[in-house]
């Protein structure tokens, strides 16, 4: 059982779900969001199954979340470990649950197994999108290959993706060539290194961010957009 609290972290959680390590530490394996599903899509980790034992996890291949919009597995979390904050919208002055802001994870595209990337003009991800046109999109590109059909090509956007797992379940691919990873897998970390000098809101983000650069040098006490506005320095 030790080395199952120890598993890598291919773990997709119900919306809402906190981050891993504080999930981790808030849920009391009681069951209760399983039992609320309506599909069957939450179940409780086995011994064997290599997650945490006991705690509540989805496999989209298998059951997708189907989006339900009054969400019923996060209210009756009796601990906060499914947070209500996180899947609710502010609306004429009260709170109503949204399904569109969970982040149970993201849809990430093999681009070497999908078949719409072979020029063959499959959309079933898109299709089965429950915010189509928003979580995934077609771009459309000149198939030079044949000089006929276009290439439907699926993008996943980040910020809109729900992590649902409907477009995994749906992929006509013997092995689903789009498949949703946590959050901390699918995504990279810029840091506070680099900043897009062209978009104001993307220094509130380098403010925010903790540099874990150690300090050994007066220069290197300065932030670097300090050190590039200092002549004297740059010239010495």
């Amino acid at each position: 059982y030790l080395e199952e609290a120890k598993a890598a972290p291919l773990i997709l959680r119900p919306p809402g779900a906190l981050k891993e390590s504080d999930f981790l530490k808030m849920c009391i394996k009681c069951g209760q969001c399983v039992e609320a599903c309506p599909y069957d899509t939450l179940m409780l980790a086995k011994p064997g199954d290599t997650k945490p034992m006991g705690t509540p996890f989805f496999i989209p291949r298998e059951i997708p979340c189907y989006m339900c919009t009054d969400i019923p597995c996060v209210p009756v979390c009796p601990t906060g470990a499914l947070d209500e904050k996180s899947v609710s919208k502010i609306e004429e002055g009260s709170k109503e649950l949204d399904i569109t802001k969970a982040k149970m994870g993201l849809a990430v595209v093999d681009t070497e197994s999908c078949i719409a990337f072979w020029g063959i003009q499959c959309d079933a991800c898109y299709r089965a999108c429950p915010i189509m046109d928003s979580a995934i999109t077609l771009e459309y590109k000149r198939n030079t290959r044949t000089g006929k059909h276009a290439y439907l090509i699926p993008i996943v956007s980040s910020l809109t993706c729900t992590g649902c797992g409907l477009c995994e379940r749906a992929c006509v691919t013997e092995k689903a060539a789009i498949r949703v990873l946590p959050l901390e897998l699918a995504q990279g970390a810029i840091g506070a290194h680099y900043i897009k000098g062209w978009d104001k809101a993307d220094e509130k983000r380098v403010e925010e961010t903790k540099s874990d650069v150690t300090t050994r040098t007066k220069r290197s006490e300065k932030s670097a957009q300090d050190y590039l506005n200092a002549d004297e320095e740059l010239f010495k």
